[in-house]
């Protein structure tokens, strides 16, 4: 760590002296864009609330630092455009913090995928839950629509989204979806609760998708083909991941450590920095993501049926 910044003098302090980084390299929010100066950092992650991942961004680009961004890349597919457009003006690098993409177990379950391991795919389910405790829109900025977007669907769902691409390979032709809000509830004043999906791919395959804050705890990618089963329970968390395949070859799989994902995923952003090289969870995947959520609370909001594009756009 070669600065920090942050909106808190106290921990801004705590931390910067905790990694040793000089007083000389601390930066507040309102004073970031001073880092174009600071030749001692090439590279900016950006840890803020959704809302704000557009905004310091660009400015990072206009600094002309590389970005790592958090996931969900933005509340829009307007504002990921912009940000791709301002890493090019500044020939800079951006990537999504997709950690799976890094992890063991997914990385072998796209491997065995690729590889017709269950034979052709026909039934994707995923679901990422939990019960959110007591909290209001005030006390928590994940259940602030303008700080977080719609709700589970950015934050955990995105992770079932994800592998919903990765493990098919494909992008969906159609989508439809629903929504559910509770009256009453403080912490549902402004997101929805709960999200759910059902695509439809070119290969014929089908995924069904969900999401909550009010649910008991999930985490799970199930894949069945034609052939056998692929299991993964938990499928994307920090540790912990399992792994099996069932049918004629069945087996549990140990592929490494989950631990390393982030590891893996700082060591491919700074070696794609350094040696130049393409990124593997780009601007365009955060933008492609982006776009099929807003097919999703667009079908949710219709009651329709939402016919995609092969990069996600809506048709019509």
């Amino acid at each position: 760590i070669s600065a920090l910044v942050s909106g808190n003098p106290a921990k801004l302090a705590q931390v910067g002296d905790a990694y040793g980084v000089p007083p000389d390299a601390r930066y507040s929010y309102q004073d970031f864009d001073k880092i174009a100066a600071d030749d001692r950092t090439q590279a900016v992650y950006v840890i803020l609330p959704t809302a704000f991942h557009a905004d310091f961004t660009i400015r990072a680009f206009a600094a002309r630092k590389h970005v790592l961004c958090e996931k969900p890349m933005a509340l829009s597919s307007a504002e990921c455009t912009a940000m791709i457009a301002a890493g090019r003006r500044a020939n800079r690098k951006l990537m999504i913090a997709y950690r799976s993409h890094f992890e063991p177990y997914n990385v072998e379950a796209m491997r065995l995928m690729r590889e017709r391991a269950v034979g052709d795919i026909r039934l994707i389910r995923s679901e990422q839950s939990y019960r959110a405790g007591p909290t209001t829109p005030a006390q928590n900025w994940r259940m602030s629509r303008a700080l977080a977007g719609g709700g589970p669907l950015e934050d955990f769902g995105i992770y079932g989204l994800q592998s919903a691409l990765y493990l098919t390979g494909e992008m969906p032709e159609s989508l439809s979806a629903t929504t559910f809000q509770p009256k009453g509830d403080p912490r549902f004043t402004e997101i929805f609760a709960h999200v759910a999906s059902q695509w439809r791919f070119p290969s014929g395959a089908v995924a069904h998708l969900a999401t909550s804050y009010d649910s008991a705890g999930a985490n799970f990618a199930h894949v069945r083909g034609t052939s056998g089963a692929l299991i993964m329970d938990p499928a994307t968390s920090y540790a912990g991941q399992k792994m099996r395949i069932e049918g004629q070859n069945a087996r549990d799989l140990t592929p490494g450590d989950p631990n390393t994902q982030f590891a893996g995923q700082l060591d491919h952003f700074a070696n794609a920095i350094r040696d130049d090289t393409p990124i593997l969870t780009g601007g365009e995947m955060g933008l492609r993501d982006l776009r099929l959520i807003e097919a999703i609370y667009a079908s949710a909001r219709t009651g329709q049926t939402v016919k995609l594009m092969p990069d996600g756009r809506m048709r019509g």
